[in-house]
């Protein structure tokens, strides 16, 4: 079960649309495909998708970070050295999705080696999460009709809308149009990506205050810490800290602090094995838990509905699983399919997703 070598190769495909929010904009799932490889020739796989405008990473640096630096580290250890292989890519500041990357592949493999599936090796507490759909920018009619679409095909009926924008009842006529449209048959809440100010946001929950949100999540900027510790003492549905609360460290600061009251955990930037210290932290804090998307792929998709199945408490919220819909193809050999508003856990040890070499050949940045 030694590592041999470490591969990370740059993808590139389009969206259908751009996905546009408060912090930036994506046209192509610009992500890099992450492979393990073993001494008993088995290959563990993960997407890392890189957000430059919020942490920082793009597409060639993930490449370059992963074949400079943590492949010649973690080379010949043994999948079982988690341990030691997340405290030598601790070594190196920042690069989160590279990291989470190449722990889930890890993991990824390990579960093929085993014959065990990845949920199953973290708590296996069920085998597939609600589904809950991201609405990126468009006019209120674009944003209603596609999650009318999202309800009528896949049966989606948990709604993330993203807000942000100015002037702040340009967002909010959104949230209400799409309360009117679907009444109770829905569930609602926001992410500013800290697009508004402190008393921009707490204007749009006052005009919000009767769609029956579920949550509001990263509204204004982190580091505000006085505006953002004054508008959570204002509400009366939980705060998500998102960007702000990437390790447990940020998550005991912010909620501590008083400037968050839930938490996003995103496998896309903390992998499985710092996800799970989140969880046990969260658990512990008796905080709400969503999974949140990365705009991730299908791959990515599969990691995270993974992880979230594995426990009780990643799986009681609908979890953002569903954003792989909007691009226009994908790598895996057999696409993931969201059936009743739900996506399950893959079938096959590890992650059970094989990509498609045809696929990754036409799509692949680096030939």
């Amino acid at each position: 079960m030694k590592i041999t070598s470490i591969e990370a190769i740059p993808f590139a495909i389009p969206y259908r649309k751009p996905l546009k929010f408060a912090s930036g904009e994506v046209h192509a799932a610009e992500h890099v495909l992450v492979r393990v490889h073993t001494d008993d020739g088995i290959t563990g796989i993960a997407e890392a998708p890189p957000r430059p405008f919020t942490y920082g990473e793009t597409q060639t640096g993930i490449v370059a970070v992963i074949e400079q630096i943590f492949a010649p580290q973690i080379a010949g250890l043994s999948l079982l050295d988690r341990e030691v292989i997340g405290a030598r890519l601790a070594r190196t500041v920042g690069n989160p999705a590279a990291k989470a990357a190449v722990d889930m592949a890890v993991w990824d493999a390990l579960g093929r080696t085993l014959d065990v599936q990845v949920t199953e090796l973290l708590g296996g507490f069920t085998d597939r999460m609600r589904v809950s759909h991201m609405l990126g920018f468009d006019t209120p009619e674009a944003m209603v009709a596609e999650a009318e679409r999202m309800r009528e095909t896949h049966g989606i009926s948990t709604f993330k809308v993203k807000v942000g924008r100015r002037p702040v009842s340009l967002d909010t006529a959104i949230v209400r149009a799409l309360r009117e449209r679907f009444g109770d048959e829905v569930e609602l809440y926001v992410d500013g990506n800290r697009g508004w100010t402190a008393a921009e946001s707490a204007r749009a929950m006052r005009e919000m205050a009767d769609l029956g949100l579920t949550f509001a999540e990263e509204l204004c900027p982190a580091d505000d810490v006085l505006g953002r510790r004054w508008l959570v003492s204002q509400l009366d549905v939980p705060f998500i800290a998102d960007e702000s609360a990437v390790t447990p460290a940020d998550v005991t600061r912010e909620i501590l602090g008083g400037s968050a009251t839930a938490i996003s955990i995103k496998t896309a930037r903390t992998g499985f094995t710092q996800s799970q210290r989140t969880h046990h932290l969260a658990e512990g804090l008796g905080l709400e838990v969503v999974m949140g998307n990365q705009i991730d792929g299908q791959l990515g998709s599969a990691c995270t509905v993974a992880f979230g199945a594995a426990y009780q408490l990643t799986s009681r919220r609908a979890g953002e699983l569903s954003n792989f819909l909007d691009m226009s193809d994908d790598l895996l050999t057999e696409p993931l399919e969201i059936r009743g508003g739900e996506l399950a856990i893959r079938p096959g040890a590890g992650l059970g997703a094989e990509i498609d070499p045809d696929k990754l050949a036409h799509y692949r940045q680096d030939r």
